[in-house]
C-alpha cells in the first residue's frame, strides 16, 4: 500500500497519545510535531501539512481536550476527520447525464492512462451496464494503440484506431461519428503524454477538448512520483479544467503524500484507484474508507465488497454442501485458493482488517510461488486423488512429486495443509452466524471395550 510509511508513523504516533492518561498542551504539540514530521517524510506538500496541522490543533483545543482523562479516542477522531477532509470528504462517481458520456484520459507519459482507461471501460460496463468505446488517441507511441486494442479485446470492448499516421484531432472527430453510428453510450478518449509538460501537449489536449465536449477530464497520476504530482495536476488543471484524478500505482512501495496532495491543491476529487496490474483492480476512492486504513481502522466494507464482485456464489453454495456432506476434495480447494486470488495481493486484503496493520508483512510474490506449488501439485494427480486424497499412498506421493517436479515433502505438505483447511471449515459449517454458537452437540467418540468396563466400573461405586 502506498500509504504504508504514513500510516505506521501516524498510528504509532496516536499510541502514544491513547497511554496519556491526561492530555497537556506539552505532549499535544509533541504529538502534532510527530504528525507534521510523518506528512513530509510521505511528501505530503508543505502547505497542506501546515494546514493540516493548524486544523487538528485549533480542534484539539476547540473540544476541550486538554486536561480531560482518556483523550486518545477523541484525537483518534480529530485527526481522522481532517485526512477525510483533505482526501475529500465524499465519493465522486462519473455522471451519466448526456449520452454520450465522454470522458478524456490525460497525463504524463508512464503514469498508465492506456491501461487506466481500459480499467474504467470494464468498470463502467460491468457496474451500470454500459456500451463503452475506447479511443486510441496516441499517436506518438505506436505501442500505445496496439496495448489499447489488446486490453480492448481482453475485456470485449471496441476500440476505434487509425494507427498512428492520422491526427489525433481526426480520430477524435471520426471517433465520435462511429459512436454514434453503432450506440455506444460512453466514449472514453486516450490521449498522448509527454515526459514533462509541454506547449505542443497542451495544445493538442486543449484541441481535442474543444471537439469532444467531454463531460470528464480524469488526470491520471503515478503514486510513486512523490510530491511533482501536486505540480503536475496543478498545471494540468489550470490548462484544461481537469474534473478528476486518478491514481495508479498505490498496491507499489510510495510514500502516497503525493496522493494525499492532490485535492487539497486542485479542488478536484480523486475519483478512481488503481489497486493492482489486473485490469478488475479499480476501485472508486473513498476518503473515509482511506482514511481508516492510513490510520490502521481497516475498510472491512471495501474487503466485503471485493468478497461479493469475485466470489461465484453458486460455487461456494456447492463447496459448503460438499463440507457438510464430507464430500469436499483438493479441487474444492483449490477452486477457493482461485477466487480468493481473483481478489488481489493478500498483503492487500488484511491491510483492510481492523488491527492486521501491524502484523508481519506478507510477501506476495512468496504467496503466488506457494499458489504455484499447490496447482502443480493437483495437476499431476488423478481425479480420483483429488476427490479422496485419503487413498494418496507413499507410491502415489513419489508418483505425483514427479509428475509435477516437486518433492515427496511438498506433497505431505500439501495434504497437511488441507487436512487443517478441512477441520477449519468443518468447524465454520457447524457455527450458527447468528449466536456463533455450535449448531449441534459433538458426537460422542466411540469408547473401546475396555473404556466400557471402566466407566461401568466407576458408575456402579458410586452407587
Amino acid at each position: 500500500m502506498a500509504f504504508e510509511s504514513l500510516s505506521e508513523r501516524l498510528q504509532a504516533t496516536l499510541k502514544k497519545v491513547r497511554g496519556q492518561d491526561v492530555l497537556t498542551e506539552e505532549n499535544m504539540e509533541q504529538m502534532l510535531r510527530e504528525i507534521r514530521l510523518a506528512l513530509l517524510e510521505a511528501d505530503v506538500n508543505y502547505t497542506v501539512v501546515r494546514e493540516f496541522i493548524n486544523k487538528t490543533r485549533e480542534k484539539a483545543l476547540g473540544q476541550d481536550v486538554l486536561g480531560t482523562l482518556k483523550p486518545g479516542q477523541v484525537v483518534v477522531k480529530i485527526v481522522h476527520d481532517e485526512l477525510v477532509e483533505l482526501l475529500g470528504t465524499s465519493v465522486s462517481e462519473i455522471s451519466f447525464e448526456k449520452k454520450p458520456t465522454i470522458i478524456m484520459m490525460v497525463g504524463l507519459q508512464g503514469s498508465g492512462k492506456t491501461t487506466s482507461a481500459a480499467k474504467i471501460a470494464l468498470y463502467i460496463k460491468n457496474k451500470y451496464k454500459k456500451r463503452p468505446l475506447l479511443v486510441a488517441g496516441d499517436i506518438y507511441r505506436p505501442a500505445a494503440v496496439q496495448q489499447l486494442v489488446t486490453l480492448g479485446e481482453q475485456i470485449d470492448v471496441p476500440v476505434f484506431e487509425k494507427g498512428t499516421s492520422v491526427s489525433a484531432e481526426t480520430i477524435v472527430i471520426e471517433a465520435l461519428q462511429h459512436a454514434k453510428m453503432n450506440h455506444n453510450d460512453v466514449i472514453l478518449i486516450d490521449t498522448a503524454g509527454r515526459l514533462q509538460i509541454d506547449a505542443p501537449l497542451m495544445q493538442e489536449l486543449a484541441n481535442l477538448k474543444e471537439i469532444a465536449n467531454p463531460d470528464e477530464i480524469l488526470l491520471v497520476v503515478d503514486a510513486l512520483a512523490g510530491q511533482e504530482i501536486a505540480n503536475v495536476a496543478a498545471s494540468f488543471n489550470d490548462q484544461l479544467g481537469i474534473t478528476g484524478a486518478v491514481l495508479t500505482k498505490l498496491d507499489g512501495d510510495a510514500r502516497g503524500g503525493g496522493a494525499i496532495s492532490i485535492r487539497h491543491i486542485t479542488h478536484v476529487p480523486i475519483k478512481f484507484i488503481g489497486t493492482g496490474e489486473k485490469l478488475e483492480q479499480l476501485d472508486l476512492f473513498y476518503p473515509d474508507r482511506m482514511a481508516d486504513r492510513i490510520l490502521g481502522m481497516g475498510d472491512v466494507v471495501s474487503l466485503v465488497e471485493k468478497v461479493q464482485n469475485v466470489y461465484d456464489e453458486e460455487e461456494s453454495k456447492k463447496a459448503y454442501n460438499k463440507m457438510k456432506r464430507g464430500t469436499f476434495g483438493l479441487d474444492d480447494m483449490l477452486e477457493q485458493l482461485h477466487q480468493l486470488k481473483k481478489m488481489g495481493p493478500l498483503s492487500g486484503l488484511l491491510g483492510m482488517l481492523p488491527g492486521m496493520s501491524g502484523m508481519p508483512k506478507i510477501d506476495d510474490e512468496v504467496s503466488n510461488e506457494r499458489m504455484k506449488v499447490i496447482e502443480t501439485l493437483i495437476y499431476s494427480m488423478t481425479p480420483e486423488e483429488r476427490s479422496h486424497p485419503e487413498i494418496i499412498n507413499a507410491k502415489r506421493k513419489v508418483r505425483i512429486a514427479k509428475g509435477s517436479g516437486r518433492t515427496v515433502a511438498d506433497v505431505n505438505r500439501l495434504l497437511k495443509q488441507f487436512e487443517q483447511a478441512k477441520k477449519t471449515m468443518e468447524v465454520m459449517t457447524n457455527i450458527d452466524p447468528m449466536t456463533g454458537m455450535p449448531t449441534q452437540r459433538p458426537k460422542r467418540q466411540n469408547l473401546s471395550p475396555n473404556r466400557k468396563k471402566v466407566r461401568k466400573k466407576k458408575k456402579n461405586s458410586k452407587r
